[in-house]
């Protein structure tokens, strides 16, 4: 890493005496993306070679503990799947594998993501705790993108605001991840005797030390930060969508390449389309440790931007208008599929009946994109903490031990997943650090009554969340602004009770400002920018008088 630092240095030098001071931040964002190919080049595709299990089983399937597959979409909205009615182009584009993941197990109406953007959701759920508790509350950005993010929205009634003077607080973006003394899933079941496998988006830090082999997993195939490209621009078998209002895709097609690295190695080339490339080394993978209890994390990157489809699904959706949704519906397309051969693969290797198969996403859709129906009913956005951000898709099935087809309504979270994998492969927690999350079997099965948490919480600064009891309260410090719900009247947030029910509030206060003075760690890093995200609007919609909107510090 200092090697690394040393290199950009030296480049950033190089460029202030050819062009001068006054151009350097504006070369440095133009070219941030060939200064990352220069430090940390990407090579021609190399074959991934996955460890081999055991030749033969010591049980069988049924006998031995469950494997585990979570599998993790990127900012997929509630109404992008079929499940419930719903899907992209008014509901043309079905998600039958997503889909069966529900209908064969247990659906969570009220399944929360444990946080509003990527990273701090990822930490949470793979440490069972808040973010706040861990004081990850911030997504890893370069500091000159969230810089950029403000001028070009500088003219809006309400910008963005970049906060220059916090620069010498905040790590390099590389450095920005996950404490190594926190505990990760694949390192508790570790004392399981469970190889662990991760393909797809880590962003929990790209620093040496920090990668995905740092923090428990075996094998590892993807990338370490925030977003790549699914296939090269001018590829002839790929449709883009560019959305020219937007400054994070904007900087994405100027800086990304697709790219994919392992455990031991630097980054090379994918093999075509990544939702594919990803799909196909999954299915090796499930081959090579069908004999051996494993757990596999799948984070697929869509259907996050930049849009990019297969040609191939795209042309399957010419009965969608507008181009961008076409593009989008292809991409959700492609991650079903996906989903169903690995399902397959579970099926094909005996696995099926004794794996516990989870799908989620880890937050909602983004309002960036400029389509308006991605979380429909729900008002909000990714970077929001109302609905469309946080209540996201939330399937769990292990036909050995889930009764088909259950509807749970429980508020519960994706931290909660750390607790029930451990109960379900019989691995103890530990017992040196507080773990949120709750085992959520003995809930859906039926041998536990009531619900698995009284409260629940998200944190962003100055704007945090809770729910308990059936409401939910907003509080932005920064507008001094308060929404609070009734979910069991109002699930989609359309009434604003704070003025009229004002004991209600102060409660719903209090049970916050307790959570802040005990169990909230301080942020690992400072948030250089606060952002403005309309509730009600995408991106590319005018501004009007009356519209209501949140700050995300990032």
């Amino acid at each position: 890493m200092k090697r690394k630092k040393l290199i950009i240095g030296l480049l950033i030098a190089a460029v202030v005496v050819v062009v001068g001071t006054r151009y350097v931040k504006s070369f440095i964002f133009e070219n941030a993306g060939l200064i990352s190919r220069i430090v940390d080049p990407i090579g021609e595709n190399q074959e991934v070679v996955w460890e081999k299990g055991p030749a033969t089983a010591q049980t069988t399937p049924e006998n031995r503990p469950p494997n585990i597959v979570l599998i993790m979409a990127d900012d997929l909205g509630a109404n992008d799947i079929s499940f419930a009615g719903g899907g992209v182009g008014d509901g043309t584009v079905a998600t039958p594998n997503i889909d069966s993941i529900g209908q064969q197990g247990v659906s969570f109406t009220s399944g929360y993501s444990g946080h509003s953007t990527c990273a701090p959701s990822r930490a949470s759920m793979l440490t069972g705790r808040y973010a706040s508790r861990i004081g990850f509350v911030s997504t890893p950005a370069p500091a000159a993108f969230g810089k950029f993010i403000a001028e070009m929205r500088k003219d809006e009634p309400v910008p963005p605001k970049f906060m220059e003077e916090r620069l010498d607080e905040v790590p390099h973006t590389d450095d920005q991840g996950l404490p190594l003394e926190e505990v990760t899933i694949p390192e508790l079941l570790k004392k399981s005797g469970y190889h662990s496998v991760m393909l797809g988006k880590w962003h929990l830090g790209d620093a040496e030390g920090m990668r995905p082999g740092d923090q428990g997993f075996d094998e590892f195939l993807g990338f370490t930060r925030g977003s790549a490209k699914y296939g090269h621009d001018d590829d002839p078998d790929v449709v883009n969508a560019r959305l020219d209002f937007d400054p994070i895709d904007i900087f994405q097609w100027k800086n990304l390449k697709p790219n994919a690295r392992t455990n031991s190695g630097g980054r090379f080339e994918p093999r075509g389309y990544m939702t594919d490339y990803l799909t196909e080394e999954a299915v090796k993978a499930i081959e090579h440790n069908k004999n051996r209890p494993f757990f596999m994390y799948l984070a697929y990157n869509a259907p996050h931007s930049p849009l990019q489809a297969k040609k191939a699904d795209y042309e399957a959706l010419s009965h969608i208008d507008d181009h961008t949704e076409r593009v989008y519906g292809a991409m959700i397309r492609a991650l079903d599929r996906g989903v169903g051969q690995v399902l397959e693969a579970l099926k094909q290797n005996g696995l099926e009946e004794n794996t516990l198969v989870i799908f989620t996403s880890d937050n909602g859709g983004a309002n960036y994109l400029g389509l308006p129906n991605i979380n429909k009913p729900y008002r909000g956005w990714k970077m929001t903490l109302f609905e469309g951000g946080v209540n996201v898709p939330f399937f769990m099935k292990w036909p050995t031990r889930i009764p088909k087809g259950i509807t749970d309504e429980n508020p519960v979270m994706q931290l909660d997943l750390f607790s029930t994998i451990a109960a379900a492969t019989g691995t103890a927690l530990p017992t040196d650090r507080k773990i949120d999350g709750v085992d959520l079997l003995p809930y859906v099965t039926g041998e536990a009554k009531g619900r698995p948490h009284d409260t629940l919480f998200w944190d962003n600064g100055g704007y945090q969340a809770v729910i308990a009891g059936g409401w939910k309260l907003h509080s932005i410090s920064q507008l001094n602004k308060r929404w609070l719900f009734d979910m069991k009247a109002d699930p989609t947030e359309q009434n604003n009770l704070a003025e009229s029910q004002p004991e209600k509030l102060a409660e719903m206060q209090t049970i916050l400002a307790d959570f802040n003075r005990t169990e909230r760690a301080k942020p690992l890093w400072p948030a250089l920018m606060e952002n403005t995200v309309r509730i009600d609007k995408t991106l590319n919609q005018s501004w009007e008088t009356g519209d209501e909107y949140i700050i995300y510090s990032n």
